[in-house]
C-alpha cells in the first residue's frame, strides 16, 4: 500500500486552461521520488497541489489510505509534508535559527518565546541530520548552498516525513551538488520520504529509486531506476530524440567587440557582489562565458553592461565606442540581451507577442515608421517570421506568454534578441529553468550567433553548459575575476573549486 496516493488530479485555470488531466501519483515511504517532465508538464503544479499551495480542481488525496483535504501548506506541514522552493522563502535580515522557527515557536508561560529550549531542539536536529551551518549567523551572509540548507532545517525541526524539493540543485556548484546528494539520502536513511524535480536528467538517474514521467498535464509513466538511460527518459519527456551533444566548430575568433576595462562599483561597500577592477574581452565568433556562485558580483556586471548601473572607475566597450555613459536606449542598439529573469525582466506577460516583439525593434528601422511610431503591420509580419523561425509554439501572434510554458517564454525573447542583428549578445542564465528539448534548441541558436560573428558573453550557474558552449572561461568571486580557464582543459569539479576557492 502507497504511503501517499494522488488520485485522479485534475487542475484547470482561468479562463480554461488544463494544466493537470487526471493524474495518478504515489509515494512508497522511504524513497527518492523524481519528477521530470518538459517545461509546462504539470510537475510543479501537482507538487503544489499535495503542499496546500495550489487548489485541486477535483480529485483526492489519500495519505496512509485515509482522504485528506490539504487546502493550504499549514495543512500539510501537520500531515507531515514540506516542500523547499527554488526561490527561498527567508528573510535575510533574520539569523538562521529564526528563519527555521518563524511561525512554530515554542513559548513558556505567558507567550514568552522559549529561546534556550528552541536552541537545544534545533542542535539535536543538526546532529541527527549532520547539518553544518551557524544557527547565530545572519542569513544574509549565507551561501545558496547553506541558505537552502537552512530552509531544509525548517522542515525537518517541524518534523515533516515528505520533503519535496524544486529544482534543488539549479544554482549549486558540483562540490555542493554532491554534498546535497549525501544529505538527501542520509534523510532517506532516517526513514523521509524524498520528492525530487528537476530538469538534469544525470542527477535524477544518479540518486533515484523511482521516476515518474510527465507530459501536457499527464503522467506517461512511473519506473523504477533500473538501467534506465537519459536517452530513454528524454523521449518519453519530449516525443523525440534530444541528442545531448553540440556540434560546435572551430571558428578563430575575429576582433575585440566587447570589453570592460577595470570596473569597479560602490567600492565603499564591503560586499562579496561589488565589483573589483574587473577586466574582461571577447571578440567576434568567439563565446565567453563567466562561471561563480551566484552572488559573486555576475548580477552587478550585468547591471553595468546594460547600463542599469554606473560603474565607480572603469569602462566599457563595445566595438571602437565608449559606452560607460550612454543611456540604456542607445546601448540597446548594440547589445542583445537575455535576461537571467524572463518574468520580471525579459517579458510583459499580459502583453501579445506582437507588442513583446517590438520591444527593443521600435528603436531600429524593421517595424518603424518613423522615430516616433511603429507601422504595425510591418511589427505584425515581423512577429510571424520570428515564431515561425524560432517555432515557437503558440495559436497566433495575439497570444500573450503569461500563457505560454517556460521553454516558449524563452523562446520569444531569444528570437526578439538574437533578430536585433546587435554585434554583441549578453546572456545571462539563457536555459534556467527549461526543459531537455528547450536547452537543447537555445545551445543551437547560441552557437549559430557564434558562427554569424556574434561576440557572446555567457553567464550561467549550469557548468555543463558553460563548459560545452565556451571557447574561454573566466571565474568571478567576491567580485573579481580570480581565474581565466580553457574549457577543454578543466573539469566541471575544477571549475566547482576556483569558485569556491579551493583554487586561485
Amino acid at each position: 500500500m502507497a504511503y501517499i496516493e494522488m488520485k485522479d488530479i485534475y487542475k484547470v485555470y482561468p479562463p480554461d486552461v488544463l494544466a493537470l488531466e487526471g493524474v495518478n501519483f504515489s509515494l512508497e515511504k522511504g524513497e527518492i521520488h523524481s519528477l521530470v517532465g518538459e517545461n509546462g508538464a504539470g510537475k510543479s503544479t501537482l507538487m503544489k497541489i499535495l503542499y496546500g499551495m495550489v487548489p485541486l480542481s477535483k480529485g483526492k488525496i489519500f495519505i496512509n489510505n485515509k482522504e485528506q483535504k490539504i487546502h493550504n501548506p499549514f495543512i500539510a506541514i501537520e500531515l507531515g509534508i514540506g516542500m523547499v522552493h527554488q526561490e527561498f522563502m527567508l528573510i535575510p535580515s533574520f539569523k538562521v535559527y529564526e528563519n527555521v522557527i518563524l511561525g512554530s515557536e515554542e513559548t513558556k508561560v505567558l507567550g514568552v518565546i522559549d529561546k534556550n529550549k528552541i536552541l537545544k531542539n534545533l542542535e539535536d536536529v543538526k546532529k541527527r541530520y549532520n547539518f553544518d551551518v551557524d544557527l547565530y549567523a545572519p542569513t544574509s551572509t549565507l551561501s545558496v548552498a547553506a541558505q537552502q540548507k537552512v530552509e531544509i532545517l525548517k522542515l525537518l525541526y517541524r518534523e515533516v516525513d515528505v520533503l519535496i524539493f524544486d529544482e534543488p540543485t539549479a544554482v549549486l556548484t558540483p562540490q555542493e551538488t554532491e554534498q546535497f546528494f549525501k544529505e538527501i539520502k542520509n534523510m532517506k536513511k532516517m526513514g523521509k520520504t524524498i520528492v525530487f524535480i528537476s530538469h538534469k536528467l544525470d542527477e535524477v538517474l544518479k540518486v533515484s529509486d523511482r521516476i515518474t514521467v510527465m507530459r501536457k498535464g499527464k503522467v506517461i509513466a512511473t519506473l523504477e531506476n533500473k538501467n534506465l538511460s537519459k536517452n530513454e527518459l528524454a523521449r518519453m519527456m519530449v516525443e523525440k530524440e534530444v541528442l545531448f551533444n553540440l556540434e560546435k566548430k572551430v571558428i578563430e575568433p575575429g576582433e575585440i567587440i566587447f570589453k570592460a576595462e577595470s570596473l569597479t562599483t560602490n567600492s565603499k561597500k564591503q560586499s562579496s557582489s561589488t565589483l573589483k577592477d574587473v577586466n574582461i574581452f571577447v571578440r567576434s565568433g568567439e563565446i565567453v562565458g563567466i562561471a561563480g556562485v551566484e552572488g559573486n558580483g555576475q548580477l552587478e556586471l550585468v547591471k553595468c553592461i546594460i547600463g542599469e548601473i554606473l560603474p565607480e572607475k572603469g569602462k566599457i566597450l563595445i566595438g571602437n565606442r565608449d559606452v560607460t555613459n550612454i543611456s540604456i536606449r542607445e546601448r540597446r542598439l548594440l547589445i542583445g540581451y537575455i535576461p537571467a529573469d524572463r518574468k520580471n525582466y525579459g517579458l510583459a506577460l499580459n502583453a501579445n507577442l506582437v507588442e513583446n516583439f517590438s520591444m527593443t525593434h521600435h528603436l531600429g528601422d524593421k517595424i518603424s515608421r518613423n522615430k516616433y511610431t511603429i507601422n504595425w503591420k510591418k511589427a505584425k509580419n515581423f512577429s510571424n517570421d520570428l515564431v515561425s523561425n524560432y517555432n515557437i509554439l503558440v495559436r497566433s501572434i495575439n497570444d500573450i506568454p503569461k500563457n505560454l510554458s517556460g521553454g516558449n517564454q524563452q523562446k520569444i525573447i531569444v528570437a526578439r534578441e538574437f533578430s536585433l542583428e546587435a554585434p554583441f549578445l549578453l546572456l545571462d542564465q539563457p536555459t534556467r529553468g527549461l526543459d531537455v528539448a528547450s536547452t537543447e534548441y537555445v545551445h543551437s541558436v547560441i552557437l549559430q550567433m557564434k558562427e554569424q560573428g556574434k561576440a557572446i558573453l555567457l553567464i550561467s550557474a549550469d557548468l555543463d553548459e558553460l563548459l560545452s558552449l565556451s571557447d574561454r572561461l573566466y571565474v568571478i568571486r567576491n567580485g573579481e575575476m580570480v581565474s581565466q580557464l580553457d574549457p577543454n582543459l578543466n573539469s566541471k569539479e575544477e571549475v566547482g573549486e576556483y569558485m569556491l576557492g579551493g583554487r586561485s
